[in-house]
């Protein structure tokens, strides 16, 4: 099945009646909408439907498309998700030639070194760790998550990621979101296919990948129980860098004195 009919039914499936104005008339037997409550909204056949969900059809015209974006009630995220589902649907790749690789601009690394003391790091859209600063050494190193830098399978692999996260759940439930929202420009890259194959049999990861939520990068907040320097509260900012294909520099900024205390005394004493 197309990366696009799972995209549709996903979709549907999570959908209640109300939510698009329709009564309530007690449990289904599967969850969602129905089939037939789609097409009637989106004004296009059941059959039709049934056809772009189990990946018989593959051309749906750009009409189409809005129309469906807006009888599933998509966010701006999804719906530009849905597009380049069926672009690839309709064309192949978005991008056969991209290679996420491991080049990280000049221009981040220095600024790598001017956000410190605050931790930064530079990201892939595998979300390997490519680059990143003392300050995020010193609070990463100790929580195992430079071995192997990669955020996605320290998260998932690693007992400390549960442990240091205030909220887990939503950590990974954004991570899983923002993997999906990548799909369709990095599923033929190396890297990405092997993150996903190394997590695709943890049900943590398998249950989120399953639900297709999509997510952009964006700003955010984290909570760390951190075993050396205590408790740590970030909030986050994203820098996306052009001139190499989707790299992120992503800062933890101190949200509290005690995070920035707990910080900057350790950096003075260093080297």
């Amino acid at each position: 099945m197309s990366d696009l009919a799972t995209f549709l039914r996903a979709r549907r499936e999570q959908l209640r009646p109300t939510d698009v104005g329709l009564p309530d008339r007690g449990r289904r037997r599967t969850p969602g909408l129905r089939r037939e409550e789609v097409a009637a909204l989106a004004g296009v056949s059941v059959d039709y439907l049934i056809r772009l969900e189990q990946g018989r059809d593959t051309h749906p015209s750009a009409s189409v498309i809005y129309a469906l974006a807006d009888a599933l009630q998509l966010d701006e995220a999804e719906r530009r998700h849905l597009g380049q589902l069926a672009a690839i649907s309709a064309h192949g790749e978005l991008c056969p030639t991209a290679t996420s690789g491991d080049e990280v601009p000049a221009t981040a690394l220095t600024l790598l070194a001017a956000l410190d003391p605050s931790p930064a790091f530079v990201l892939s859209p595998s979300k390997d760790l490519l680059a990143w600063n003392p300050a995020f050494e010193r609070v990463a190193g100790p929580l195992g998550l430079l071995d192997p830098p990669n955020l996605a399978r320290w998260t998932f692999l690693s007992e400390a990621a549960k442990d240091a996260y205030d909220h887990w759940d939503e950590v990974a439930d954004q991570l899983v979101a923002q993997l999906r929202a990548a799909e369709p420009r990095w599923s033929s890259d190396a890297d990405y296919a092997a993150l996903l194959d190394d997590l695709r049999d943890v049900e943590e990861f398998a249950r989120r990948w399953a639900a297709y939520e999509v997510e952009p990068k964006g700003r955010g907040a984290k909570e760390l129980r951190h075993p050396t320097l205590g408790r740590l509260r970030f909030d986050l900012e994203v820098l996306r860098f052009d001139d190499v294909v989707d790299r992120l520099l992503v800062t933890w900024l101190p949200a509290d004195e005690a995070t920035e205390a707990a910080l900057r005394p350790r950096l003075r004493s260093v080297g």
